[in-house]
């Protein structure tokens, strides 16, 4: 958000309009553009013509949680969570700390300072680092393996944009987690290291098998709850209310 800008309505329709209007509508655009400048708190201004650096989200207080930066670009999370989103971190974040052997660590939602103007937030991430209370980001060559549940409003991002970043910053191993009709799938991605690009390794449906980066075993249909069961139990619930007020109220 902050640190690039786009002015709402810089592309002009041109049909049948006075040409006088066509030579203002620039600067109509420049006054909005002021207009928005003016209206944003202090803290929501870069720092430098450059934008923001990675080191500038320690120094953010205001920020909302979630804030990452993407090419010197401040990108906030707008959007509600969702609960299959939550469940499905929550679940897979406890199962991965269960398996993973000694010397790993499993954080979430936790920076990592890719270079100078990139700092992403993946939804998980592995490391051989100790563990460290103080910690607020990770360099890349200490991630080993980066997992991000893919929702409508990062979407683009995580399918092509970190997919890209993750893969230049070294990082070896890539899942993009996907919602198809509530069951999640998981699209696995591996460094290639002469072309410095992730290759996919598979798409897992049900089960995820990997030898990599330590032995992984997920039954992912128990990651999040079934979402036919919860409609079942739900109209089941609902049926029962129904005959207990019959039967407590008799015609």
């Amino acid at each position: 958000m902050a640190g690039r800008w786009q002015v709402a309505g810089a592309t002009w329709k041109v049909a049948e309009t006075d040409p006088a209007e066509i030579v203002r509508a620039p600067a109509r655009a420049a006054d909005r553009y002021r207009e928005a400048m003016t209206a944003l708190p202090d803290w929501m201004r870069p720092p430098r013509a450059e934008g923001w650096f990675a080191e500038d989200l320690d120094r953010l207080p205001e920020a909302p949680r979630h804030t990452e930066l993407i090419d010197g670009a401040l990108v906030f999370m707008m959007s509600p969570q969702r609960s299959w989103h939550g469940r499905l971190v929550t679940a897979l974040t406890t199962t991965l700390m269960a398996q993973a052997p000694a010397g790993f660590e499993v954080e979430r939602e936790m920076t990592i300072r890719l270079d100078a103007r990139n700092r992403p937030e993946p939804d998980l991430l592995l490391t051989d680092l100790p563990y460290d209370p103080d910690r607020t980001w990770y360099a890349p060559e200490d991630v080993k393996l980066v997992i991000e549940a893919v929702s409508p409003e990062s979407a683009h991002r995580d399918r092509t944009v970190k997919l890209r970043k993750y893969a230049e910053a070294g990082i070896p191993h890539y899942w993009c987690i996907e919602d198809e009709d509530g069951a999640p799938v998981v699209h696995v991605y591996e460094l290639d290291e002469p072309t410095g690009a992730y290759a996919p390794a598979g798409i897992f449906r049900g089960t995820l098998q990997r030898p990599v980066p330590f032995e992984v075993n997920l039954n992912l249909d128990r990651l999040t709850p079934p979402r036919s069961n919860q409609k079942v139990s739900t109209k089941s619930a609902r049926t029962e209310e129904g005959s207990d007020s019959s039967e407590s109220n008799p015609s």
